[in-house]
């Protein structure tokens, strides 16, 4: 059973997991559109900015979990 005093110290482990979680994902999702990009700028320098474009897209993973992290932190819901 959990003791009143130890909701907070959930409310800690619960936002790493979610920050960790958007991190994790990100690293993953990078990991295959990085090396596919690095043999198109190979092949086609001209397509550079469109490689960075698919690349950034992930990073909106992490920046969920970071929000998801301060609103558990804060207690928003």
């Amino acid at each position: 059973m959990v003791a009143s005093t130890d909701i907070p110290a959930l409310y800690s482990i619960a936002a790493a997991i979610a920050i960790a979680g958007g991190l994790i994902g990100t690293g993953m999702a990078q990991q295959g559109i990085g090396a596919a990009g690095m043999g198109v700028i190979a092949e086609k320098p001209e397509k550079f900015g469109q490689v960075l474009f698919f690349f950034v897209i992930p990073e909106t993973l992490w920046i969920i979990g970071f929000v998801l992290g301060l609103i558990l932190l804060l207690q928003i819901l």
